[in-house]
């Protein structure tokens, strides 16, 4: 009787402990107990999922926030031009880099930094070069580039659906030297290859002509002039 004592007095000071009165019914006391703490339970685990859909709601509302704080900055009337043309200008760039890169087999790819245009030699273990540095050549090979790249772009942006399938050259080659003018008849070439659009060359000089498989030769005369097709 006395153990049973002393286990009646430690589960009256374990219900106590609880808040619960054991006088009565102590398993009905229990009982309820449990369903109230699990009902609790739920209820805090509801809450955790709540508080994590509002913690990602924040989030998404932050980063909302930063694309719009940005956005002011660039539609001021002081950046908003800078920026359009550092996108147009990073578009321009990457188009032309891929078009160098056909057209010199590869070796060249074209970047710009702050304004300034480089190419990087991938036969010189990727060296970076200024333009300025560049020979005659490897300068037609980037400007043609340049060129097909805002073509394309000009072509993209018109409302007609454009296509800009030829392009004419005319003249500038007079005062190339032969290894020169070999590099930009090589890159004429390789861009005729492509296929996606017309070549067309206007030259006085012979050797860049012969590599041309289809020509028109204008002829003179001391009173008239006249065409000759040679070629394909």
């Amino acid at each position: 009787e006395a153990a049973a004592g002393e286990v009646a007095e430690r589960i009256a000071g374990l219900f106590t402990a609880a808040g619960l009165d054991a006088a009565d019914d102590p398993l009905r006391d229990a009982a309820v107990a449990v369903e109230r703490a699990e009902a609790e339970l739920r209820r805090l685990e509801e809450r955790r999922e709540q508080a994590a859909e509002l913690h990602e709601q924040r989030a998404g509302h932050e980063r909302e926030a930063r694309v719009a704080r940005a956005l002011a900055g660039h539609l001021r009337a002081n950046n908003f031009e800078r920026w359009l043309l550092a996108e147009a200008l990073d578009l321009l760039v990457d188009g032309a880099s891929r078009i160098l890169r056909e057209l010199s087999n590869g070796q060249y790819d074209l970047v710009h930094d702050k304004g300034e245009f480089f190419v990087v030699d991938h036969h010189d273990a990727g060296l970076r070069r200024g333009v300025r540095t560049l020979s005659g050549g490897e300068t037609f090979q980037a400007s043609l580039a340049l060129a097909l790249a805002l073509s394309e772009q000009l072509a993209g942006m018109s409302t007609t659906a454009a296509s800009l399938e030829s392009i004419v050259l005319d003249e500038g080659f007079g005062t190339l030297d032969a290894a020169t003018l070999d590099t930009v008849a090589a890159t004429l070439e390789n861009l005729a290859a492509r296929g996606d659009r017309m070549v067309g060359v206007v030259t006085h000089v012979p050797a860049l002509a012969e590599r041309i498989p289809l020509r028109f030769e204008v002829r003179k005369d001391a009173r008239t002039a006249r065409v000759e097709r040679t070629g394909l």
